[in-house]
């Protein structure tokens, strides 16, 4: 773990759901997807190399990083299915609790992200189509 990922992960006290240290530490406030997403509409390569720190990491996150071409990653919670992503992807991921899968805001189910791709495996198809849902609820 680099003194980048340790810097991010401090960040996400209080209100803060997402830090991405590349040249220099980015915070969000914006929850689920949006931060990543927005990020990288702005600037497609804002993730290429960075370390990434996330409250809560799915599948759908860790596709949305690794075509992002993020370095190495922490959540305070991940899913199984994003600790698959990672290893396949060869990025190194650490995370403080490990769940089967991310629950949608009601805690009465999946997340409907996470069900979006759960089939996907290829990350550019999985970004196409959480990029359309992230941005059309906007």
């Amino acid at each position: 773990m680099t003194d980048k990922l340790k810097e991010a992960m401090l960040s996400l006290r209080g209100h803060t759901s997402c830090a991405v240290y590349n040249d220099k530490l980015n915070i969000s406030t914006e929850k689920g997807l949006k931060p990543l997403i927005m990020w990288l509409e702005k600037d497609g390569e804002f993730l290429r190399s960075a370390s990434v720190a996330d409250k809560i990491i799915g599948r759908a996150a860790a596709m949305i990083m690794v075509k992002g071409g993020v370095a190495e990653v922490y959540g305070g919670v991940m899913s199984r299915g994003a600790v698959a992503v990672f290893e396949e992807a060869g990025i190194p991921c650490s995370f403080s609790n490990t769940c089967i899968a991310i629950s949608n805001r009601r805690g009465d189910g999946i997340c409907p992200m996470e069900k979006a791709v759960s089939r996907i495996s290829d990350p550019e198809e999985a970004y196409k189509i959480l990029r359309e849902k992230v941005l059309s609820a906007n």
